[in-house]
């Protein structure tokens, strides 16, 4: 992999995670991760609206003028959220319901709009294409984590529901962490995604400090 797939790679998942570091999509981030499931299918879905607008920008950039471009972007968006939308009331509609409104909200996520502008509409095919899917893994780690620690410690469980809402293939995911009714409530209400999420971000930026700390260090010992 060379060093600008690498960058790609560690900018979706670490350094310009949607949720951790550029605090965008707060909206479903908020909303859909009651749970881990939720979470989890919430990310997928937009991953994959990120992925092929990516490509699809990429692809048509040169004919995209700077005064329509916005416009053509969200529609190229609801576009692809449209494809997702019916894919999964086909495929996986027990989840299609519990997303519900929020699938088609997707358009106006500021997540996806925002790496078209910033990285698709400049760049070529393969890179756009790969900043699309691990922008869109990213998102979905982030979602799927606050996911996790809201539901074990708001209702002991985790991945509640998987194989309802993903398929029987799912059910492996199912656990209970803690016994029953031992859960604070106010973790799975909003107050406790707003917790979550901010507890989250502020983890990753004292690693993201300590980290720098220890390559300064490093770099300081190998010039001694």
């Amino acid at each position: 992999m060379t060093t600008e797939y690498k960058t790609i790679v560690k900018d979706g998942l670490w350094d310009n995670n949607g949720v951790l570091a550029m605090l965008l999509g707060l909206c479903p981030t908020m909303a859909m991760t009651t749970s881990a499931t939720n979470g989890l299918g919430m990310g997928l879905a937009t991953a994959a609206v990120m992925a092929a607008s990516g490509l699809l920008v990429s692809m048509f950039r040169s004919q995209i003028t700077q005064e329509v471009r916005i416009p053509v972007y969200i529609l190229i968006v609801a576009a692809m959220v449209t494809l997702v939308d019916l894919c999964m009331n086909a495929w996986m509609h027990e989840l299609y319901k519990v997303l519900g409104l929020f699938i088609p909200l997707i358009v106006s996520n500021c997540l996806p709009l925002a790496r078209l502008e910033a990285f698709a509409a400049k760049e070529k095919v393969l890179p756009s294409l790969m900043d699309g899917i691990f922008m869109g893994i990213g998102f979905t780690l982030a979602l799927t984590a606050i996911g996790a620690v809201r539901e074990i410690t708001g209702a002991g469980t985790l991945f509640a529901d998987a194989s309802l809402l993903l398929g029987p293939a799912f059910k492996f995911m199912e656990t209970h962490v803690l016994p029953p009714d031992s859960g604070v409530l106010m973790m799975i209400l909003p107050p406790g995604g707003f917790l979550v999420a901010g507890l989250m971000v502020v983890g990753k930026r004292i690693l993201d400090v300590r980290a720098g700390k220890a390559i300064q260090m490093g770099g300081a010992h190998s010039a001694a």
